[in-house]
């Protein structure tokens, strides 16, 4: 029996170098690859280094805020929101007016890590090789395919 060579494939779009989801998982693996480091030395994992993000944007947000805007359920945020806590950079507050609302405001510890992590965007743009303005482009384009990712649809099967 004659082996067929996996590149012989009839149907490009099946090649894995065709594959907009593998291009995006890989770069995802090397873009984690690139901030562990650079998080390491700051006590953080990305998952906390995205919450301290929307933080440092705008303190005092609600946990489902934060949540929404990660795109992270209150299962997975809940222990995030701990550690950042138990480590002094958060602390979460009930709501007086509505007790079912939790807000997370920066410590000033929390406060301090972003003069502490001012660097970080820069190594990602130069390891990136890529000049700003692209980077800039390929960031709206990722977004917009985010966007209409999550928009609902009504998916057909060809």
């Amino acid at each position: 029996m004659r082996h067929t060579p996996a590149n012989s494939l009839s149907n490009p779009a099946q090649l894995l170098d065709n594959q907009l989801c593998y291009a995006l998982y890989s770069a995802s693996l090397a873009m984690t690859k690139l901030y562990k480091p650079l998080l390491d030395a700051l006590g953080l994992t990305y998952p906390q280094y995205l919450v301290m993000l929307v933080l440092w944007e705008s303190d005092g947000p609600t946990v489902s805020a934060v949540g929404e805007r990660l795109s992270l359920d209150s299962g997975t945020l809940t222990p995030l929101l701990k550690r950042l806590e138990a480590a002094g950079w958060l602390t979460r507050q009930r709501s007086s007016a509505d007790e079912r609302r939790v807000h997370v405001w920066l410590s000033p510890a929390g406060k301090q890590l972003q003069t502490q992590a001012a660097h970080i965007p820069g190594c990602v743009v130069t390891q990136s090789g890529l000049p700003l303005g692209e980077l800039v482009a390929l960031n709206q384009q990722i977004k917009k395919l985010r966007n209409t990712m999550h928009a609902p649809t009504n998916p057909s099967t060809p």
